[in-house]
């Protein structure tokens, strides 16, 4: 008696575990709960810091190959453009010698890394299922990270390739599904499922914690961003929104995390002379419930113009541990409208550090109920949010597309 196999799904994405960045702890997640009914490939990239990595292990029932490419640290536009072309080139090799998979699916990192997964898809005349993480080349346009317009061109013709074509485009937010519309996706193709947290592992702790007492926040009003510290965070609005607390003698800024702004926030700090502003690196996961539990209230900003380009996922893992947020961008963002509709916080207009300092201050002297919103937060990312949410709907849109 012959025993169905299960569906081979190839996956494609520079960043993988162990890496730190959202799309890899994300994608790590699903490819692990995924494993459970589908033979999954995941071909990634070599991540700095962790160069001496096998080239192919089995984590979570999750097969991983890393395919050769330059692992440079990524503050520097030519380094980036040098792994992200290494690693293209490597995996688009790779992806189209393996086995056959049933289905093809990728995340958008690096953006063009679709359209390698469309040339595999093809030659095994597989379906193709992108998630889109953020919207490309629009997202640098809009912050000036991209000026040329011949590259820029060029990009936007190789993303609407992908996008006119792909069998299944995941957006993580209505607004995005909008923009990628607009961009050439056909509407019967696009499925909206947002990003997601595991509700069991991220939960609320007290706020007088072992972290937080051991680095003396126990006893602070703590405002805190905790995650990548980019260009498309606003931070210096944060930073600047100090300059009108400087009575708060009891408050605490923090922000923590890596990222290509770090050291230029770190010296507008300075210049200003904010002593309230504190910064701190990356803190692993396994103490991400007490870092993010020991702030009153966290801000999640984004810059200007950013709506529908990118979402930040930071936000599920404040709900999770039932803290209230101060959301600073704009009102048709994903996130401002999540904020909004539930409850658990406080939207402003992004790039206003006044308007900020306005709200950190309200927060701190009691006109919210801040345990309150936490408590909505809380409620509605276990109904919403919660990483067995997302994996479902993940599996029955494979489901459609999966040989039976």
């Amino acid at each position: 008696m012959s025993v169905a196999r299960k569906p081979r799904l190839l996956v494609l994405n520079q960043y993988y575990w162990p890496g730190i960045e959202a799309t890899a702890q994300l994608l790590t997640e699903l490819c692990e709960a995924l494993a459970e009914d589908m033979d999954v490939t995941v071909v990634t990239g070599v991540l700095h810091g962790h160069e001496d990595e096998p080239r192919r292990a089995v984590r979570g029932g999750v097969q991983i190959v890393r395919v050769a490419s330059t692992s440079f640290e990524r503050s520097k536009l030519l380094a980036r453009g040098a792994n992200y072309s290494s690693y293209l080139a490597a995996a688009l090799l790779r992806s189209i010698r393996g086995p056959r998979p049933d289905v093809v699916l990728c995340m958008t990192d690096p953006p063009i890394v679709a359209d390698i997964a469309l040339l595999a898809a093809r030659r095994f005349r597989a379906p193709l299922v992108v998630i889109s993480q953020d919207v490309f080349p629009e997202i640098a346009v809009q912050l000036k990270r991209l000026e040329n317009p011949l590259l820029m061109s060029l990009l936007r013709g190789l993303v609407g390739l992908y996008l006119r074509r792909a069998d299944r485009i995941v957006a993580i937010g209505d607004t995005m599904r909008r923009r990628l519309e607009e961009k050439g996706a056909r509407p019967e193709r696009l499925r909206v499922i947002p990003n997601w947290i595991d509700t069991q592992r991220l939960g609320p702790l007290d706020k007088a914690n072992p972290w937080a007492c051991n680095i003396g926040l126990d006893t602070k009003f703590v405002v805190m961003h905790s995650g990548n510290v980019g260009h498309a965070q606003d931070l210096d609005s944060l930073v600047r929104a100090a300059t009108f607390l400087r009575d708060l003698d009891d408050l605490q800024i923090m922000i923590i995390g890596t990222g290509a702004r770090h050291a230029e926030l770190v010296a507008l700090a300075k210049l200003l002379d904010v002593e309230q502003v504190r910064f701190l690196y990356y803190q692993s996961r396994g103490v991400l419930p007490q870092s993010l539990s020991a702030a009153d209230v966290h801000v999640v900003g984004l810059a200007p113009g950013l709506a529908g380009y990118v979402v930040p996922s930071r936000l599920y893992g404040i709900l999770a541990v039932g803290r209230p947020v101060i959301v600073a961008a704009d009102p048709e963002s994903e996130t401002a409208q999540v904020v909004e509709s539930i409850g658990c916080g406080i939207v402003v207009p992004s790039a206003r550090p006044e308007l900020l300092a306005r709200a950190i201050r309200d927060a701190h002297d009691g006109r919210y109920d801040l345990v309150a919103m936490g408590a909505r937060g809380r409620e509605w990312v276990e109904r919403e949010a919660d990483r067995s949410v997302a994996v479902g709907r993940y599996r029955d849109l494979l489901r459609e597309l999966a040989p039976s």
